[in-house]
């Protein structure tokens, strides 16, 4: 057996990964560096562009389930991402160059898997499209033509870097929201009242990056989990406050404590406050979370530099903007997120509506697991919607085509209990202890076709396979 998996990003990677793993001969096509994006800066599998977070493992937060469900299915995206991890607090936070490097040779080390350097302008199957927000030009061409449907677009934005030894640590304070993690994973700049103000303003009047490309001119919505900083500002005055500034769960033990009633211990919070992340292991480079922007470079520099330790920052990485398109999955494709006519057309990662990098792996997977099982002659899969994994797919088919948007993993995606249950915190124990139990009994089906088991396994389960099949 053998298949075509195109783009070599995490559900690309993820894609070829199962499918190799289930004796399919794979020639995974990647276009860099033949031909490079407006983003991407190596040639290797896996790059990441943006943040070098994969969000939480906490399991009381659904990115954390969703990866916990990876995990049984064998992710090599989370085993990557494990040996390449930095402080992050309650986050997987990597090493991005030793992350991409790690995915790169496993991947590429697979007996099974044969890497292409050539950019892909047309549509064949059987085949696995994994090509992202990025996708060329002229494959964006052909998915539209072949879908008889036309792709949204919207602006994903990147934050910038800064080099650790151009701060002023002495007015930067260490530590983690609610203390998670190390307990001072962070490095955290706060702002009074007046410096916030000021800095809303400067944002609202920055010069901002125009596009230049007619595609990027057209009316194009913004993906609300990824708005760049400007737009929050514009927005409203505490929008920022009460988004990547906020200060809730961070005290300054340097600040003196309000004089009251009972107090006891030292510090407080700001009245705003902007984190940085540690984006290396050797901790010389730090990402402003969610700081993505579209101002100019001379403006990041003035703009940004007025934040309190940031006054003479070096910016190994300024905030940039690119085009980001995916198809319309509720009107273009199948349950299993194949085209309508044709089954072995599969299509994962962000290009199917789904936003994040662990949502965007996952689909990768179970896009690979499935063509796997076509090519068998089995019937392909998906976990039920009281999973994350299953959630999500039922999203990509029963939104509303006309007002489709992008998705990242959320609670409110899973089917609800069967009996409600008022307390929040036990609420969430008992869809991730559900969750669980279902995507055990998905693996147990799945992990079998492997020729290798380098996936969690879990207990046996008595759930049937009819649970599993994709709906119509």
């Amino acid at each position: 057996m053998s298949a075509t998996v195109v783009g070599g990003g995490l559900a690309g990677s993820e894609a070829a990964w199962a499918l190799a793993e289930r004796a399919v001969r794979v020639t995974l096509y990647e276009m860099r560096p033949v031909k490079m994006t407006a983003a991407h800066q190596t040639d290797r599998l896996a790059e990441l562009v943006c943040s070098n977070s994969f969000k939480s493992v906490e399991l009381s937060n659904a990115h954390g389930l969703l990866k916990a469900e990876m995990r049984r299915l064998g992710s090599i995206v989370l085993e990557a991402a494990d040996a390449a991890c930095v402080p992050g607090g309650a986050a997987l936070a990597v090493d991005r160059l030793a992350f991409s490097r790690g995915v790169h040779d496993r991947v590429t080390g697979h007996p099974n898997v044969t890497l292409v350097r050539e950019e892909v302008t047309d549509l064949s199957s059987p085949s696995v499209v994994a090509t992202g927000p990025l996708t060329s030009d002229a494959l964006a061409a052909a998915i539209a033509r072949r879908l008889a449907a036309t792709s949204l677009a919207f602006f994903d934005a990147i934050a910038p870097i800064v080099a650790a030894d151009s701060l002023d640590h002495e007015r930067l304070f260490r530590a983690s929201r609610y203390g998670k993690g190390g307990g001072d994973d962070y490095l955290n700049a706060p702002l009074t009242e007046a410096q916030y103000d000021a800095f809303v303003t400067a944002l609202r009047t920055g010069e901002q990056y125009q596009p230049h490309h007619e595609f990027d001119k057209t009316s194009t919505p913004y993906f609300e989990g990824c708005l760049p900083v400007e737009e929050m500002a514009a927005r409203g005055r505490d929008v920022l406050r009460f988004g990547p500034m906020k200060p809730v769960g961070l005290v300054d033990p340097r600040a003196p404590q309000p004089p009251r009633a009972g107090a006891r211990g030292q510090g407080q919070e700001a009245y705003a406050v902007v984190q940085l992340r540690q984006e290396d292991r050797a901790g010389q480079m730090w990402n402003l979370v969610g700081f993505q922007t579209r101002l100019k470079v001379p403006e990041q520099q003035r703009i940004l530099r007025t934040i309190p330790g940031l006054e003479r920052a070096e910016f190994l990485r300024y905030g940039s903007i690119h085009r980001n398109a995916y198809i319309n999955a509720p009107r273009a494709l199948t349950g299993h997120l194949s085209a309508k006519d044709d089954p072995l057309l599969l299509f994962a990662g962000q290009i199917t509506g789904v936003e994040g990098y662990t949502e965007s792996a996952a689909t990768g997977m179970l896009a690979g697991i499935n063509l796997a099982r076509l090519l068998a002659g089995e019937p392909p899969l998906v976990p039920p919607a009281t999973t994350m994994l299953g959630a999500l797919y039922r999203y990509l088919q029963a939104a509303d085509p006309d007002h489709f948007q992008p998705m990242n993993a959320n609670f409110g995606l899973l089917e609800p209990l069967e009996a409600p249950v008022r307390d929040k915190a036990r609420k969430r124990e008992l869809l991730v202890e559900r969750a669980l139990a279902e995507m055990d009994a998905f693996a147990a089906v799945v992990n079998a076709e492997r020729g290798s088991g380098n996936a969690e396994r879990g207990p046996a389960s008595s759930v049937p396979r009819s649970a599993f099949h994709v709906p119509r």
